[in-house]
């Protein structure tokens, strides 16, 4: 069972915008500890937040994903261990976002540390999605290949794309 739209798992189409939300919002607070400017502050805390609300979204299709791989396999363990390092992550962003109080505060030390250490597990949360796809094709439409026809066309990957008569110069 896999959560799809328009013949595209959602799960990995919704999970670029927190990743991106909250490394972001990391990013500003080094630019705000740098030029000591807490304008940026405010900035990180609404891409936090965002990045939050966008993390829980793609848990619920993860969920939905992971329930659907066959038990007792190496991709149901990986598949885990991705879900859980994500969870932690917004776990630690949402600690970090709730420390900070409001957009106006200059985040404490304890919430920047919980904002840096949380991107970086983020990192492994994504290698660990990366091995579930790339080596071992959950989500991957068996038999695909690099003429597999459209996700839109109701057709198996495994067909060819037909590309018409062949053409000949003369």
């Amino acid at each position: 069972m896999q959560a799809r739209l328009l013949g595209h798992p959602i799960h990995p189409m919704l999970i670029v915008f927190p990743l991106g939300l909250l490394a972001t919002g990391v990013a500003f607070d080094i630019v705000g500890l740098v030029q000591s400017d807490s304008s940026w502050y405010s900035i990180s805390y609404w891409l936090i937040a965002s990045g939050i609300i966008g993390g829980l979204l793609a848990a619920v299709f993860g969920l939905i994903d992971w329930i659907g791989i066959p038990s007792g396999t190496r991709a149901k363990r990986i598949g885990l261990l991705h879900g859980g390092t994500n969870v932690v992550v917004v776990l630690l962003f949402i600690v970090s976002w709730f420390m900070r109080g409001s957009p106006g505060n200059t985040p404490s030390n304890g919430a920047l540390t919980l904002s840096f250490i949380a991107v970086v597990l983020a990192l492994v949360g994504g290698w660990l999605g990366g091995e579930l796809v790339d080596r071992l094709g959950i989500g991957v439409d068996e038999g695909a290949h690099a003429d597999s026809p459209s996700s839109l066309s109701n057709r198996p990957a495994a067909e060819r794309e037909s590309r018409g008569p062949v053409r000949r110069a003369a």
